[in-house]
């Protein structure tokens, strides 16, 4: 198919500064759809224009409805750095669409920073919540932010400082590439721009104040950070489970009998383009469930309430499943493994002789692998040290053919 819809990245330099194949789609096109301000760029002409509206969706089926006809699109900077045609791209086949990226705000903000780009951490805050911040704050994480308007770089600041990282230099850019392009520069802690325009960038080093909770992504977080009701796979067994899940990007996770959600969210933590499903029936986890995701920075994480094996039924296949506490409810091994596809793998941790029983039929049908994990942890008597044994859990593992 011949490419009939373009999608070209305009900076704040406008017109003037693309290239000149940017230039030739741009004027070869007869519809030109973009935002308010990159329409502006581009002098009146007859064409007609499409400014993209609050519904994206239907934005997208009006440029569906144009096909056969040549299609521009402007976009901001690089389009697929959180812009318009990651959306587009999902719409349309790939020999349809043919992609001019500009420099866009993380490539500019580097070369103000002299920062190297693939040691940064990027991410938009654009329609999405403040709470995606907190997988990202590490000791020594250069991270690059886009704005969803003028008042989030404040708001940045306020949870920089709330979490523990009120030292952490902080920069804004706005409307780089342009004429009106300013910088502020600052910390965290003592950020006084109340707002800045609404385009804008932020960087951010993050340092920490003594005593921050400092939470890595390696599985096997601390028991003491979750909230929980000690429904809560335990660190040591946590971080096993994790890795015979093997996060992979785009899979789906079941986390059925979720417990706190400990599993789901170090899953999603492992693998940022991963997804998951906490299902959950007891009505004050599902609310735990929520709060332990948001504070570990993977607000995406959905929570089911429903009982299983029911509660699985229309859910999006997964590509692994955990199952936790829901081990003995009949069924829900069998149903998750039934909806499993090939390569996908199915974990499962018990603690009880019944739990135990259930697993080790399961084993005997379907293969996989059976592995007894006994931790103890140091604890005094007195003036003496004893290692004390925590219970013993065995835990099936299993790759669907």
């Amino acid at each position: 198919m011949t490419p009939w819809l373009s999608v070209v990245g305009i900076g704040e330099d406008g017109l003037a500064a693309l290239s000149p194949a940017a230039r030739a789609l741009v004027a070869a096109a007869a519809t030109l759809i973009g935002g308010d301000r990159h329409l502006a760029m581009i002098p009146p002409d007859g064409r007609p224009r499409l400014a993209w509206g609050d519904n994206l969706r239907q934005a997208v089926g009006r440029i569906e409805s144009l096909r056969g006809t040549q299609v521009c699109v402007l976009a901001s900077g690089d389009p697929f750095d959180y812009g318009i045609a990651t959306a587009l791209a999902r719409r349309f086949a790939v020999d349809e669409m043919t992609v001019v990226p500009a420099p866009g705000a993380f490539a500019l903000a580097c070369a103000r920073l002299r920062w190297l780009r693939p040691e940064v951490e990027t991410l938009t805050l654009h329609g999405r919540p403040l709470a995606l911040l907190d997988l990202h704050l590490r000791p020594g994480a250069r991270l690059l932010i886009l704005s969803e308007d003028g008042g989030t770089p404040a708001a940045v600041a306020r949870h920089l400082s709330e979490r523990g990282f009120g030292p952490s230099p902080m920069t804004v850019f706005e409307h780089m590439g342009g004429n009106l392009e300013r910088r502020f520069d600052g910390t965290a802690s003592s950020w006084l721009e109340d707002r800045a325009a609404d385009l804008n960038t932020i960087a951010v080093e993050c340092c920490h104040a003594p005593g921050a909770r400092i939470v890595p992504r390696v599985p096997g977080l601390a028991d003491a950070l979750y909230e929980h009701d000690g429904q809560l796979t335990k660190r040591e067994i946590r971080a096993a489970t994790i890795a015979a899940l093997m996060p992979l990007p785009g899979q789906m996770l079941w986390d059925v009998g979720a417990g706190c959600g400990s599993v789901a969210i170090e899953w999603l933590r492992a693998e940022p383009t991963a997804q998951a499903v906490a299902i959950e029936r007891h009505p004050g986890r599902l609310a735990m469930i929520a709060r332990n995701a948001l504070t570990f920075g993977v607000p995406r994480l959905a929570v089911i309430d429903g009982v299983v094996p029911s509660a699985l039924a229309g859910l999006p296949p997964p590509d692994a499943a955990f199952v936790g506490g829901a081990v003995v409810a009949p069924g829900v091994l069998e149903a998750c493994w039934t909806v499993l596809p090939s390569g996908g793998r199915l974990v499962a941790n018990s603690v009880s002789l019944e739990a135990e029983a259930r697993l080790i039929a399961f084993h005997r049908e379907h293969g996989g692998e059976l592995i007894r994990i006994a931790v103890s942890h140091a604890d005094a008597i007195g003036r003496m040290t004893v290692l004390r044994p925590a219970m013993p859990v065995l835990q099936y593992a299993g790759t669907k053919p």
